[in-house]
């Protein structure tokens, strides 16, 4: 069964919507997993095209990194050059992060997000490296995506209509395996439907991040005590291990061959953007 889809990252450039292709080479989903690329993904999708400098600034990086990282992730098609005219933000979005990096003897290469309806295998046919890499990848990018969610309620400003743009719901509906497939694609259409070029968007609209999540209740056989342990309401921590390469390179805007992260050996955490919605 299709599961958790990897990024629906709104974009102003979506003229049709594209087929769902299922990302089920280990490679790359290897390159997905890298931590840094999905803060870039993540980071590209919000706020619009960026160069490798602007991406290093806005978080925390340095150039040799983000150009390194913008070249693996182009490589997988999850990324792609685009013209230095087309920096526009997302709507509703501080335009700073996105304005171009200092000028530079060699050409700025500005980058984007590429669109698209990407899927993750189901489980079933996951091979056991693969599971590795997904159990992984999901464990940091769920911890990351609530983290982010309590942050930024708590410290919503309380004069700010949309102090209140935080709607959740948790309940339960007992359905089939079809009619959760069903279920499933419903939700994607209606993402779908809300998604509009740049031009048809009122201006006082803001991007706003959306996650799905169902899974099958445990029976109680198997599960004695459906309650959480003591404590266990709190966000696990989502952060990066320290970088050994973090060092700044010195690295122009130019993506030359100059790298400074190892290879992702696919059991990174990331928080997508997404990248990536995952769920």
């Amino acid at each position: 069964m299709s599961q958790e889809p990897g990024t629906h990252e709104p974009h102003e450039t979506e003229p049709a919507r594209a087929a769902p292709v299922e990302l089920g080479d280990l490679a790359t989903l290897k390159a997905l997993a890298q931590p840094r690329r999905q803060r870039m993904l993540e980071h590209l999708a919000l706020h619009g095209p960026a160069t490798s400098a602007t991406l290093a600034r806005a978080l925390g990086l340095n150039t040799g990194s983000t150009s390194y990282h913008l070249r693996e992730l182009a490589r997988y098609g999850f990324v792609e050059e685009t013209d230095a005219a087309d920096t526009s933000p997302a709507r509703g979005e501080d335009p700073s992060p996105v304005r171009r990096a200092e000028p530079s003897a060699h050409r700025e290469r500005w980058w984007r997000a590429v669109p698209g309806d990407r899927r993750f295998p189901p489980r079933s046919r996951q091979s056991p490296e693969m599971r590795l890499v997904m159990d992984e990848l999901n464990h940091h990018a769920y911890a990351a995506d609530l983290d982010l969610f309590e942050r930024l309620q708590r410290n919503a400003p309380e004069d700010d209509p949309w102090a209140d743009a935080f709607p959740c719901s948790r309940g339960t509906i007992r359905l089939t395996l079809p009619e959760l497939r069903d279920f499933f694609e419903e939700y994607i259409a209606l993402l779908n439907r809300y998604k509009r070029s740049e031009a048809e968007t009122p201006p006082d609209a803001r991007t706003l991040l959306t996650r799905f999540l169902a899974f099958p209740a445990p029976s109680p056989a198997s599960s004695p005590a459906f309650d959480p342990p003591p404590g266990d309401g709190a966000a696990a921590d989502a952060g990066e291990d320290d970088d050994p390469r973090d060092d700044d390179t010195g690295d122009d805007d130019t993506g030359d061959d100059d790298t400074s992260d190892d290879e992702s050996d696919g059991r990174g955490c990331g928080h997508p953007g997404r990248e990536a919605d995952r769920s």
